[in-house]
């Protein structure tokens, strides 16, 4: 496979770049590069600004490195969680910054390259990191944690009704050999759930998958850390865009942005006679999320579940 010509669309990209409001001059940060989808539209509007992209990921690295070969010393690729946000920066003396986007989630050239073992279309490996140097992937998960654990990921990461059956399924299953490969669990998957949820159009394995790439890459913690800490980067007027593409994400995005919103002491205040002169300094662009146009979905079904947030800091 040759990895550049990897195709990939970035999901509600013309909404993603016209809610940063980009200022030729700006600092901005993509926290999930990829494919440089939104980087490569983000660099084309700076001048003297500066994009800094983070990606664990050394095979969207290389390939994006060709892409953006145009915008020389316009951009900077930082190798590292996006969880690390703040302390990357600070290394690049930056502070504070105009914009930062956030495209959750996983690319489709992971998805389509077989060794990587994100796919349940795909015989390959259980792998699902992001970060190839990182140790703990889906094997370990999948052969070496207990029933409950099991379970409990399926069911919370997941949101699997089945977690318990495809739990029991893959201990009794492991007993007599490793599950080595995708194909292999999805089997399993199959045969724990009955014959009406297999009958449905979406594929069977799909919960569990994301329900194990997400505890593989601990992707729930290190969005709510990155998000706290990006928050506290805007300068004023500076947006943070999101596009997430589960409920679980978009769950804790709302969550986040609310924590700066909603005065914290609101219900005590609520029930004393005394005025509260607590006041947030943030504010909603749009005040529910943005879903792709069908157009988009028509030409990208992988959009379909895609939403968007948007935030801005007011410092007057």
């Amino acid at each position: 496979m040759n990895n550049i010509n990897a195709r990939h669309i970035s999901v509600m990209l013309t909404e993603a770049i016209d809610f940063l409001n980009i200022k030729p001059d700006g600092i901005y940060v993509d926290c999930t590069l990829g494919w440089a989808g939104h980087s490569k539209v983000i660099l084309s509007k700076l001048t003297s600004g500066k994009l800094y992209a983070f990606d664990q990921d050394q095979m969207a690295i290389d390939n994006s490195k060709i892409i953006l070969k145009d915008f020389k010393d316009k951009y900077e690729i930082i190798k590292s969680n996006f969880a690390n946000i703040q302390s990357e920066l600070l290394k690049r003396n930056i502070t504070k910054v105009d914009g930062i986007l956030y495209d959750l989630g996983i690319s489709s050239p992971q998805v389509d390259e077989d060794i990587r073992g994100f796919s349940y279309m795909k015989d390959a490996k259980l792998d699902m990191r992001m970060d190839q140097s990182q140790k703990l992937n889906a094997w370990d998960i999948v052969n070496n944690y207990n029933y409950e654990q099991l379970k409990t990921i399926i069911k919370n990461y997941g949101e699997e009704v089945f977690a318990s059956s495809i739990a029991k399924n893959i201990i009794k299953t492991r007993t007599f050999q490793p599950i080595d490969t995708t194909l292999q669990l999805v089997t399993i998957i199959k045969k724990s759930l009955p014959v009406r949820v297999l009958n449905k159009h979406h594929h069977p394995a799909k919960k569990t998958f994301q329900a194990l790439r997400i505890a593989v890459n601990n992707e729930l913690e290190t969005l709510k850390s990155s998000l706290k800490q990006s928050l506290k980067l805007l300068n004023s007027n500076g947006r943070i865009v999101v596009i997430s593409f589960h409920s679980l994400e978009d769950r804790i995005v709302k969550q986040t942005f609310n924590e700066v919103l909603i005065d914290p002491q609101a219900q005590l205040y609520a029930k004393l006679p005394v005025h509260n002169n607590w006041k947030t300094k943030y504010q909603l662009i749009i005040k529910k999320p943005i879903t792709p146009k069908p157009d988009e979905i028509n030409k990208n079904p992988r959009a379909r579940s895609a939403k968007l947030r948007v935030i801005t800091y007011i410092d007057s």
